[in-house]
């Protein structure tokens, strides 16, 4: 089996314990959290052999932190190890009308200062059909993006599926180049994009018309728009995928996607999920059952993207970053058995 390489950062996560605001706790649950590993962990879960690429302090937090990942049945043997720490983040819960809050701790983590030849790609890619990559990783230095760019340039030379998660997130460009400097040029490297509407709009200038999240419902069809401009600019790329999330308030969203393939747009199920109990990692348990989905049932991308969205759905109901559901699990609630009935 070959397997899948996805790269990044993993930080440790703090959480408030239950829906308590900073300024209330007085301890923190604490694991491990971040894009790439994130998909790592979800892929791993469906029996696919994953490995997860990063950088890292060489300390006994981060040995709990591969330890963790070990444990999910994640391979991390190519971690590249030296620097100071390992970046944190802080996570307040919100709920109803209270949105969510993240603090991050993770300037000068190890991450931060990794440099293109430090990571042996060449090894790195041996027996590996897919490589991901997320728009968080090049917002963290220039040196980071230069890795990515690295990374990408060998896997387009060796065959190697490429996909990117957007991933858009402002409060961490701040070394001088914005999301629209660095990431044309890395997307363009890839055959799969996913996205949302913010992704698409703050670091293309592409969005989609008549569409307001705030109202709970969201148009599948306004994106065809988004998705044929999208590969219109990036030409490699095979199929675009949206996320479609409606925020009724924290603890209620409603959730699908569509997959433009440059012929046909294909929209999955809606979800109405109305009892949230952690959305933080929901776009990247999305992108592990994209991935699974692509390989495990190729030719239907419609079951590909049903099976993303139904396995995202079922993250919303567990604690933590990182996806732990089966591929039985996302599969009945496929077949429409969301009655939460006891299995016995």
């Amino acid at each position: 089996m070959k397997k899948i390489v996805t790269f990044g950062e993993i930080m440790l996560r703090l959480a408030t314990p239950e829906y308590q605001r900073f300024s209330q706790a007085t301890s923190f649950q604490a694991t491990f959290g971040g894009g790439e590993a994130n998909v790592a962990v979800s892929l791993a879960n469906y029996g696919l052999k994953a490995e997860f690429v990063s950088r890292l302090p060489q300390n006994d937090i981060a040995q709990a932190c591969i330890m963790d990942l070990h444990k999910h049945g994640v391979s991390t043997e190519n971690i590249e190890f030296g620097g100071e720490r390992m970046g944190i983040y802080f996570l307040e819960t919100g709920a109803v009308a209270r949105p969510s809050k993240v603090i991050y701790d993770r300037a000068n983590s190890s991450i931060s200062d990794i440099k293109p030849g430090m990571i042996n790609w060449e090894k790195v890619f041996e027996n590996t059909q897919w490589f991901h990559w997320t728009g968080i990783t090049p917002a963290l230095s220039l040196s980071a993006a230069d890795t990515v760019k690295e990374a990408i340039e060998v896997a387009n030379r060796l065959g190697i599926t490429v996909s990117t998660d957007l991933n858009f997130r402002k409060n961490l460009w701040k070394y001088g180049k914005k999301a629209s400097d660095v990431m044309p040029e890395l997307v363009s490297g890839c055959d799969i994009i996913l996205g949302n509407e913010e992704d698409a709009d703050m670091v293309f200038g592409i969005k989609p018309e008549g569409v307001n999240v705030a109202s709970g419902h969201v148009d599948a069809a306004s994106y065809q728009s988004v998705c044929v401009q999208m590969m219109t600019r990036f030409p490699r790329a095979k199929k675009i995928i949206v996320t479609l999330r409606g925020s009724v308030n924290a603890n209620h969203n409603t959730w699908s996607g569509v997959l433009w393939n440059g012929e046909k747009l294909l929209k999955a199920p809606d979800y109405n999920i109305t009892h949230i109990v952690d959305r933080v990692g929901g776009g990247d348990s999305f992108m592990g059952g994209l991935i699974y989905g692509l390989i495990s049932y190729a030719g239907d991308d419609q079951k590909a993207l049903n099976f993303a969205v139904a396995a995202s759905c079922l993250k919303h109901t567990i604690h933590g970053d990182f996806n732990l559901v089966t591929v039985p699990e996302v599969e009945n609630l496929m077949k429409g058995d969301g009655s939460g009935r006891v299995s016995r």
